[in-house]
């Protein structure tokens, strides 16, 4: 616990360049993980991972550096990742924007990857989304020209270039699949969700996976009304979840009165990780999850998911 509060004091503290070779490590890092790492393997910007041990998934954050210090404290990730055990932290994407400690949430997670890289996995949501996808409002760099000042350019330029870097999907094999937004409606292959990310000026399975959202009243897809990505119906979800061969889909991105919330007559549990305006959801939420079972459907699921 002292340790993660040393964490928490130094990303308070930070000056710019402790900042910036703090997130120019972090994009080294992301960016020379392939093929086998630990229990996870990795090709293009999509995690396989065994089935071994507990997972921590941790939804959007947006800046709310309590709940995610409240998330490390409880689910006593760094002392159990300094003892090696079989654990696995995947934050499901949006760490910044509409919190005033964007910056300093960014801080944090990329210093758990940089501790504990084979057990910290940092996705990608549709807050860190490519140029021609910026989500709005973005008010990280305001937050950045508060905490640094004239560096604040400086500084946003490195974490715009990290973002390209974050993964796009984790799977569970023969359980689970994660994503920050919704199914890639589209999509074909494996090869489709490892390259997403190079191929989102041709495809819109990027679009689709940092923006969609599940409903449960239609089958098919039809206009979002965020303006990107798309709203997609139980049998969207089920061929892709056969696909991969994995029976529930883990995402963020939608917020939720209790911190979290199931579509799809199962198939879909969404998680939301922070508190306060201007969403003024009651709880948070985020998972503890024993890997090893298979689960039927995300109602199986009720006794891992921890609200707050």
């Amino acid at each position: 616990m002292t340790y993660l509060f040393t964490i928490v004091r130094n990303a308070l503290e930070a000056n710019s360049a402790e900042y910036i070779n703090l997130i120019e490590e972090s994009t080294k890092l992301l960016a020379s993980e392939k093929g086998q790492i630990g229990n996870l393997t990795i090709q293009g910007r999509l995690i396989n991972a065994k089935p071994l041990g507990e997972a921590i998934v941790v939804g959007d954050l947006h800046g709310d550096l309590e709940s995610l210090v409240y998330i490390l404290k409880t689910s006593k990730f760094i002392e159990n990742a300094a003892k090696n055990k079989d654990t696995l932290l995947v934050f499901l994407g949006d760490y910044g924007d509409r919190g005033i400690y964007s910056p300093e949430v960014y801080y944090t997670v990329l210093k758990l990857k940089q501790l504990y890289p084979e057990k910290t996995v940092l996705m990608r949501g549709n807050h860190e989304g490519p140029d021609d996808m910026l989500a709005h409002p973005h008010d990280l760099p305001q937050n950045l020209q508060e905490k640094f000042g004239e560096d604040d350019s400086k500084v946003y330029l490195k974490i715009r270039e990290l973002f390209h870097h974050l993964y796009t999907a984790v799977i569970i094999d023969e359980r689970y699949v994660m994503i920050h937004g919704g199914v890639p409606s589209q999509i074909s292959s494996l090869q489709d969700l490892r390259h997403a990310h190079t191929e989102h000026l041709r495809k819109r399975h990027l679009e689709e996976i940092l923006w969609s959202d599940p409903k449960d009243s239609i089958k098919g897809t039809c206009s979002s009304p965020r303006g990107a990505g798309k709203l997609f119906g139980e049998d969207v979800t089920q061929r892709f979840l056969d696909m991969l061969n994995v029976s529930v889909l883990i995402r963020g991105h939608e917020p939720s009165p209790n911190g979290f919330k199931i579509n799809h007559d199962g198939k879909i549990l969404t998680l939301f990780s922070r508190k306060g305006p201007p969403y003024f959801n009651s709880s948070a939420a985020y998972l503890q999850l024993d890997l090893f079972p298979k689960p039927k459907n995300a109602y199986e699921l009720m006794s891992y998911i921890h609200s707050f």
